[in-house]
């Protein structure tokens, strides 16, 4: 535990700052105006630190308190981002909501309130877990509700996401396995068949499966491909990429990691996957030995959110399965989810600290009743 949170301290540094390398480089390329995207994203990680180096400090269990509050407030938003004139629509997705020029993804929010809700729920009711009704049928049909509402921006790729990490705290809490599956297939099963009706969504898939029958719907796929076999595996070297010209849409947000194939190599690839995968290890250490249920859950969820989200894009941008829009975290362009990612690493500090804090107080009792005896 000791060497775990300060491990995951680097490993987010690292990440990030990986991140603000590259976008110097993506903006010298997109912009106008000079290291537009790097200057967007300082500003965002000044808000991100400050936000979380006061959950570091705060003892976790405030989120108990604060779930519905959290719920409430995300909820909002979520609702107030669908209604036209508030919601801010780009490339036909309303997903954004604008605060003096500054966009704001609600969606960002849901993630952290699935992860703190399904743990404070199945911490409580988890010697219940077994039953249907509390340990599946009522945490689902809440969970349901905001991923309909994430869903309704649409937006796939996070709803499917939230659904896996919330069903994955709820099987942690005790939720038989049945249950899961189920619920998993007929989540799927909803998602495949609004899929099939969006045409846009429907060309995304297609692309994936019959990329030559689809040139137009699998251009982002081709040129993020491209990126990779342009970089080899040194790299052109920092700033020469020439995918990120416009060739490769996207290539600050979800296909950074392409760009930073084509100009750093597959060696920093593989780098950045490394990292990661410290990143699991190190959060599941720390949710593994935390002192209570609602800890274990909680940093859990937080491992897994982040995780996943890094291995879809991942997978998304080395051609293993159809696009989706979901940022690599640290590293993308995206102030809310940079806040929100760096808010939800804290969450696991702050586990971290709490447990050394418990540990070290139960070394002091065996002490002092060591010497009493």
């Amino acid at each position: 535990m000791r060497r775990a949170a300060p491990l995951l301290t680097s490993i987010i540094f690292a990440l990030v700052v990986l991140g603000l390398v590259m976008l110097y480089s993506t903006s010298s390329a997109r912009t106008v105006t000079p290291h537009f995207y790097l200057q967007r994203q300082a500003s965002w990680l000044l808000v991100a630190v400050l936000a979380g180096v006061l959950v570091a400090y705060l003892d976790y269990h405030v989120w108990q308190r604060l779930v519905y509050p959290l719920a409430f407030v995300t909820i909002l938003l979520l609702v107030l981002v669908l209604i036209p004139g508030i919601g801010t629509e780009i490339n036909g997705s309303s997903r954004w909501l604008r605060f003096g020029g500054m966009g704001f993804q609600p969606s960002e929010l849901a993630k952290l309130l699935v992860i703190v809700g399904m743990s404070v729920y199945m911490s409580r009711f988890g010697h219940r877990s077994g039953e249907f009704k509390l340990g599946f049928f009522y945490p689902i049909l809440a969970m349901g509700a905001v991923c309909a509402l994430v869903a309704l921006e649409p937006d796939y790729g996070t709803t499917v996401m939230v659904g896996l990490v919330g069903m994955a705290v709820m099987f942690a809490g005790g939720t038989r396995l049945f249950y899961v599956l189920g619920g998993g297939t007929l989540g799927m099963s909803f998602i495949a068949v609004v899929v099939y009706f969006n045409r846009n969504r429907l060309g995304r898939i297609l692309a994936f499966l019959y990329p030559d029958e689809n040139p137009v719907q699998a251009y982002h796929l081709n040129q993020s491909l491209s990126s990779f076999y342009l970089g080899g595996a040194l790299g052109v070297g920092l700033g020469n990429s020439i995918q990120k010209r416009f060739y490769l849409p996207e290539a600050h947000t979800d296909f950074i990691l392409a760009i930073i194939a084509e100009e750093l190599g597959l060696i920093a690839t593989m780098l950045v996957l490394l990292l990661f995968v410290g990143y699991f290890l190190c959060g599941m250490t720390i949710s593994a030995r935390a002192p209570d249920p609602f800890g274990r859950l909680l940093g859990f969820g937080v491992t897994m959110m982040i995780c996943m989200q890094a291995a879809i894009n991942m997978v998304v941008v080395t051609g293993l399965g159809p696009t989706k829009g979901l940022p690599l975290p640290f590293i993308s362009y995206g102030g809310s989810s940079l806040v929100l990612s760096i808010m939800m690493s804290a969450v696991l500090l702050s586990i971290a600290r709490t447990t050394l804090r418990s540990d070290e107080g139960t070394l002091r009792a065996i002490k002092d009743r060591g010497r009493h005896v």
